[in-house]
């Protein structure tokens, strides 16, 4: 994802010993990010046998000399941390909770509960190449309590990884995208698992930074990056958040679990799938019951690792794509990234039966150049035998991972699967003349995997940054905007129905951050989600940065938190 540069200032923790490489960012004015509280959980050098003690000697060694030799190379806009994180991208401390909050406008009644929303922020200053998707995760927090009071935290998830690499005092695992380039990426690969091979690091209870995505679920909220398992993280009584741990549904879940996991609002059950990028399976489908039970996994054939961000439901079915945008380890042989556009492969959506044992009845139908990193919705149409999915879908497919000098499009669009004759069709929801990036976003969620009519989405432009939200009519076309305003970019729109049972879709208010560019200030606002006017803002102590996704909690749900 090229990002747009800027002269701020960014808070980073430099690590204990080693210069920076050419690309780091400018920290002579940089206040430090603060240590978190929770005590290291892992071995420290001070407790290495002579033995480890030599063996991290020796990979430091050959690490300072593969430091050196890559300071002589240019970084791509996609790895480069100097515009990567730079402006509002930028990492900040942690906050305690900070009550009181000045309030402009009305908060409405129905939003009683804590709005959370994930992000990346990277605890250590870029030793080398860093994409804003490699930084730990931060989760903010905007507690709503009775009576109007309103608190505001943000924490580090506690990740196996942040809690090792805290400990040790630098960066030592490596960044599945900003690093893991060519060469020098197999050699980062060779230093992280002899680093594991010698004791000095525990490469074998997950790597992810659990930065994307958010879902509360059978009294857990878990936070969530498609390479790890999630983490349970608890919102507390004081409304401040601490990490509980990896959580593994009670050790029934013993493999990765994708950010996009889907809520069906009628079920109750937790639809996902997972992924692996070395060794088969490379897709796996499972489902969990209300109470947390998982489902046997379900192997998905398909002929090579596939990038599987997200996926949709319907009543029925589950509906899983198949795209371009592949996982080819040995490209580093060759000098390339492992992330790769097959041109050759044509795009396909999986449609399989929610309950489905096998994958007997497993559905191909293809999607020629088609390649979505989000769809919003999917239902079923009976009587045309179709199911219609909502997707944004992206030109080209890897330029968020790979340099794109014409620029990304991300086009709202409607694409029809017919079970019938295994045809499809896909068309832009919005007129030609009207196109505009359209990305982080979603439906009103109690009506998931069933026929919507509007969908709330960030409007990505200047990309990457957000300058407003769009209501679009997924009928028509029409599209209501709410611009932020000069100088103004926010992040993913959440929707929050003002009462499950109203008969209108889009009786509920939007919740999304805001980050003035000019005054250096954040808040959070509260937009009506009819009209899409303004109906309250929240100002926040300190900066937010630009993130991913989110979720709302309601009181009620709260009070039953595990």
């Amino acid at each position: 994802m090229a990002l747009a540069s800027s002269s701020k200032s960014i808070s980073l923790k430099k690590p204990s010993r080693r210069a920076n490489i050419h690309c780091c960012l400018d920290t002579r004015s940089m206040p430090h990010l603060l240590p978190t509280t929770t005590s290291p959980k892992e071995d420290s050098p001070t407790q290495w046998n002579l033995f480890q003690k030599a063996a991290a000697m020796v990979l430091d060694a050959i690490e300072s000399a593969l430091v050196s030799t890559e300071r002589h190379h240019p970084l791509s806009k996609t790895t480069d941390p100097r515009i990567q994180i730079a402006g509002n991208f930028a990492p900040v401390s942690e906050q305690p909770v900070r009550y009181s909050l000045p309030v402009s406008g009305h908060i409405p009644n129905c939003i009683q509960g804590v709005y959370i929303r994930n992000g990346a922020n990277p605890f250590f200053e870029p030793i080398s190449g860093h994409h804003l998707f490699d930084g730990d995760g931060m989760v903010h927090t905007v507690n709503f309590r009775k009576g109007g009071s309103t608190s505001y935290a943000c924490r580090f998830t506690e990740t196996q990884r942040l809690v090792q690499e805290r400990s040790l005092g630098r960066p030592v695992f490596p960044k599945a995208i900003g690093e893991l380039h060519g060469h020098s990426g197999i050699a980062r690969l060779f230093l992280f698992y002899a680093r594991g091979l010698f004791g000095l690091v525990d490469h074998k209870h997950g790597t992810g930074v659990a930065n994307a995505g958010l879902i509360y679920f059978n009294y857990h909220l878990l936070a969530m990056s498609e390479d790890d398992l999630p983490y349970h993280v608890r919102v507390t009584p004081s409304g401040d958040l601490e990490t509980v741990g990896q959580y593994d549904f009670d050790a029934q879940l013993n493999s990765t679990m994708i950010a996009h996991p889907k809520l069906d609002p009628v079920s109750g059950n937790l639809f996902s799938l997972s992924y692996d990028v070395v060794k088969k399976p490379y897709l796996k489908y499972f489902y969990f019951s209300p109470d947390g039970k998982k489902s046997p996994d379900l192997e998905i054939p398909v002929a090579e690792p596939t990038m599987m961000h997200d996926f949709a439901i319907t009543e029925r079915f589950v509906v899983i794509p198949d795209q371009q945008v592949v996982f080819k380890l040995q490209e580093m042989i060759h000098g390339g990234s492992p992330v790769v556009y097959n041109k050759n492969k044509t795009s396909r959506f999986g449609i399989l039966d929610k309950n489905a044992v096998n994958c007997s009845e497993l559905k191909w139908v293809e999607v020629p150049n088609c390649f979505c990193y989000h769809l919003w919705n999917a239902w079923e149409e009976p009587e045309t035998d179709e199911i219609v999915v909502i997707g944004s879908c992206m030109t080209p497919p890897d330029s968020i991972f790979n340099e794109c000098e014409d620029g990304l499009k991300s086009i709202l669009s409607e694409i029809r699967l017919n079970l019938k004759t295994s045809q499809s069709t896909r068309r832009p929801v919005i007129s030609d003349n009207e196109q505009i990036n359209l990305e982080a976003g979603m439906v009103n969620r109690n009506r998931l995997g069933r026929k919507t009519k509007f969908a709330y989405l960030a409007i990505a432009e200047p990309w990457p940054k957000v300058s407003g939200i769009a209501k679009v009519d997924l009928s028509t076309g029409e599209v209501k905007k709410f611009i932020y305003g000069d100088g103004r970019y926010g992040g993913e729109p959440f929707f929050v129905p003002r009462d499950p049972i109203s008969e209108k879709e889009d009786d509920g208010y939007i919740l999304a951050f805001m980050h003035d560019e000019k005054t250096l200030k954040s808040e959070l606002q509260i937009i009506n989600g009819m009209n899409l006017q303004l109906e309250a803002s929240v100002k926040l102590p300190s900066r937010v940065p630009y993130g991913f996704h989110g979720t709302f909690i309601s009181s009620k749900e709260l009070q039953k938190q595990a």
